[in-house]
């Protein structure tokens, strides 16, 4: 604390306490009447008095009670009291110094019986004392942070970082050292810093992933009684790519059916890796194994698994096991931890085929049997030979397909397949008979299989020779010996193969713009002018590869024009030409090339052509329906907003001086001219009635146009006594056959009021020549023509009131 005592011959002393004797000092200053320095006080006192700050005291004060002490400043006279008397100055309350450090004041010594002051006014500073009354926060409460697994030790984690409100500056109420509470030995901090980093090596996320971790901040350097603050640190270990794949098992079990279809799965096989992301993406592939060309595996990059399928069809009678070799690989590498592989691995795959009960399989694609027109019904022409190609080998039981022959002429034996005839055949009615044979399963009967069997009835010389046609000659009496006559010959053609066969009818067909690839879009069949012995048999392709369509031989004599691609654009080509050539299979073979037309059109949702045409192209504007509604209205706002700007431009109307209907004067016609005042000599003068030689004869009128089309034309002189009804007849007869007049109602001047006309000024403005009220009760009797007037000079207010 200090004290200020007496100043001695002209110079201040202040005593400072607080400190021992031998270390009192004496400070001098001159020309002053005070001397001071900071008041400290110690901030959260707790005593019950107030606390004492320090005493002030003047060397003008001679202790004879004379001198008032005042204090001014911050917090004076409520936080801080001073004794009037003795200058002693208290603090009332406790003191925070985190939210004041410290407060300046002004102190004067005044004359109690003037109240003059005795000296200048002087300022002094009373200081706060911190005290460690702050523990230390953490700018979060949390924090999450993440390190790679496998990290080396002393790796950077995250850096905490807290602060304390004290005074840093004293003592060490703010000086801050970081420890760790919950980590170890996994993690460290720095206690300076607040860093933490890894203090344990080889970290695995696969065993642990997350950790806690609580960080200490402590203040008083981390001394005994220092306050501290905590703060936990979520650390997660990410992953790096340090395991291989690995197949749970070495050898896999699978089993397909033979009628399986190409490219459908038959199983799935999966590699699995510790590790998450992309370190644990995997490629399948098979490396070895004897069914390589018959079975592909692809990698699901959905589920990690792998996928195996079918490249070709399977025949369980001809192969029943397939051993497959299968790799699975990382598809990325960490070289850090190479040495930690290899990463992949191999396991072995078995593929049992099972057995499907097949229909019956005949030894031919079709049968050509010949037999002798003479034959006795019952005679065996022939055989057909069909078996079961399963394991089981079931019998087959044969029989005739009755819609093949429907006059039941050919029988067959359910159980050796020999074909007998049950009646006479007659070559000359029928050469050749097709009938289908049909094979079924005697424990199955819904697998059969069926096959064409073509019989051709060979001639037997039955038949005597005939005339080819009725003869009817005749022999002349005197015909000689020796002499001819004539009989018509027939020469039968035998066929040969010498014609290609070429498209049953004249084909153009359309394929649609929005078409998917692998649509049909037209079937074509063929027909051929020659007659081979087993039937016409037809073979269809594309004479080049075709990248938009391609053809699917149906092999019964038509063939499938299909798509090879979708999206088709008749703006860019709308008509193509494909090439079909088409083979017979009689000796020699014949083919011929026909091109098939196929345009492009517009169709509907359902394939249905709507147009061929190429239509000009029509993009889209790009807005949408509200877009084109919201500025097609602003355009018809825009529209009326000019019409009513141009309506108004040539219609502009003013309200009439006088609209009341009580308005009963006659011979009013208002021209909407607007005048000047009384100065205004256009204006309409009264005067020019009574007096009409005041009128200027050279004045132009103010309803035509300056220039004058005709030369001007003086009016009559009208005698002094003249009538106003005859003046205004005679006017109006002037305009009427004015040729200068315009060619419409207008205001016709014919004089001036105002200052200087002989008719005077007709305003009732100036008519007051004295200050005395005048008397308008005589114009209630001038009839109802001067009603409204008459109320306006003749109101409840009259100008006595103004």
């Amino acid at each position: 604390m200090k004290t200020l005592s007496d100043r001695t011959n002209g110079d201040t002393q202040v005593k400072v306490t607080g400190i021992s004797e031998s270390d009192e000092k004496v400070l001098h200053r001159f020309k002053r009447g005070w001397m001071w320095n900071h008041f400290f006080l110690l901030e959260e006192y707790t005593g019950s008095d107030y606390q004492y700050v320090g005493k002030l005291h003047s060397d003008q004060d001679r202790g004879d009670g004379s001198v008032k002490y005042v204090l001014s400043g911050d917090g004076a006279g409520s936080l801080f009291l001073i004794d009037e008397n003795s200058g002693d100055i208290h603090a009332t309350k406790r003191l925070d110094r985190e939210e004041k450090a410290y407060y300046t004041l002004r102190a004067q010594a005044v004359n109690k019986r003037t109240g003059r002051p005795l000296e200048p006014e002087s300022e002094f500073v009373i200081k706060i004392h911190d005290i460690n009354d702050n523990e230390p926060k953490f700018t979060k409460r949390n924090y999450e942070a993440s390190v790679p697994e496998m990290s080396d030790v002393g790796t950077f984690v995250v850096q905490v970082t807290a602060t304390d409100a004290d005074d840093a500056s004293y003592g060490n109420s703010a000086k801050l050292v970081y420890s760790i509470l919950q980590g170890q030995p996994y993690f460290s901090v720095e206690p300076a810093t607040g860093i933490i980093r890894t203090a344990l090596p080889n970290m695995n996320r696969e065993n642990k992933e997350k950790y806690q971790v609580v960080i200490q901040a402590k203040d008083m350097a981390g001394q005994m009684g220092g306050l501290s603050g905590t703060a936990t640190v979520n650390i997660t270990l990410t992953d790096v790519n340090d395991n291989p794949p690995r197949f749970i098992q070495s050898i896999y079990q699978l089993s397909t059916s033979e009628s399986a279809d190409i490219g459908s799965s038959i199983g799935r096989i999966k590699a699995n890796d510790a590790d998450v992301g992309k370190n644990a993406d995997i490629q399948y592939s098979i490396i070895g194994g004897d069914g390589m060309d018959v079975f592909n595996i692809v990698t699901d990059r959905a589920t990690g698994e792998g996928v195996i399928t079918i490249k070709k069809h399977l025949d369980f009678e001809n192969k029943r096991m397939y051993t497959l070799k299968v790799e699975a690989a990382n598809t990325h590498l960490d070289h850090r931890f190479l040495h930690l592989g290899p990463f992949k691995d191999t396991a072995t795959v078995r593929i049992t085929v099972q057995d499907v009960d097949e229909p019956p399989v005949f030894s031919r694609p079709s049968y050509v049997i010949e037999i002798h027109e003479d034959n006795n019904s019952g005679s065996i022409m022939g055989a057909v030979t069909a078996w079961d190609p399963d394991a089981a080998n079931n019998p087959v039981r044969y029989s005739v397909d009755r819609h093949t022959d429907m006059d039941r002429i050919f029988n067959i034996d359910s159980t050796n397949g020999s074909i007998s005839i049950l009646k006479h055949l007659d070559r000359e009615t029928l050469p050749w008979h097709n009938i289908s044979v049909i094979a079924t399963e005697i424990s199955n009967p819904k697998q059969t299989s069926r096959v064409p069997v073509f019989i051709k009835v060979l001639d037997v010389n039955d038949n005597a020779p005939e005339f080819a046609m009725f003869y009817e000659t005749f022999v002349c009496e005197n015909v000689k010996a020796g002499q001819t006559s004539r009989v018509p010959v027939f020469i039968k053609v035998l066929d040969v193969n010498d014609n290609a066969p070429e498209f049953a009818m004249f084909y153009e067909t359309f394929v649609c713009e929005n078409v998917k690839a692998g649509q049909l879009i037209q079937t074509i069949s063929a027909v051929d002018t020659d007659e081979p012995l087993v039937g016409h048999k037809f073979f269809f392709s594309l004479n080049t590869m075709n990248p938009n369509f391609t053809i699917n031989d149906n092999e019964d004599n038509t063939a499938s024009i299909l798509t090879k691609r979708g999206g088709f654009s008749r703006h860019e080509t709308n008509t193509y030409l494909l090439s079909v050539v088409i083979s017979d299979n009689d000796y020699p073979i014949q083919s011929s090339t026909s091109t098939l037309t196929i345009r492009v059109c517009g169709c509907d949702s359902r394939g249905n052509m709507q147009s061929c045409n190429a239509e000009p192209l029509i993009f889209p504007a790009g807005l949408s329906t509200g877009a084109l509604i919201a500025i097609l209205l602003c355009i018809i706002i825009l529209l009326i907003i000019v019409v009513l700007f141009a309506a108004l431009r040539r219609q502009k109307k003013k309200e009439p001086l006088i609209i009341s209907k009580e308005d009963v004067r006659d011979n009013i016609v208002s021209y909407n001219d607007e005048g000047g005042g009384e100065e205004d000599t256009q204006a309409f003068d009264i005067g020019t009635l009574r007096n009409p030689k005041v009128m200027d004869a050279n004045k132009l009128r103010r309803d035509i146009i300056p220039e004058m089309l005709f030369p001007f034309r003086r009016t009559s002189p009208i005698k002094d006594n003249a009538d106003v009804r005859d003046f205004i007849n005679h006017r109006l007869e002037e305009n009427d056959t004015d040729p200068t007049a315009p060619p419409y109602d207008s205001l016709a001047t014919y004089a001036y009021e105002g200052n200087g006309s002989l008719a005077e000024s007709l305003s009732s403005v100036e008519s007051a020549a004295t200050d005395g009220d005048q008397d308008y009760d005589y114009l209630s009797n001038w009839g109802p023509q001067f009603k409204k007037i008459a109320d306006m000079y003749i109101g409840k207010d009259s100008y006595k009131d103004y």
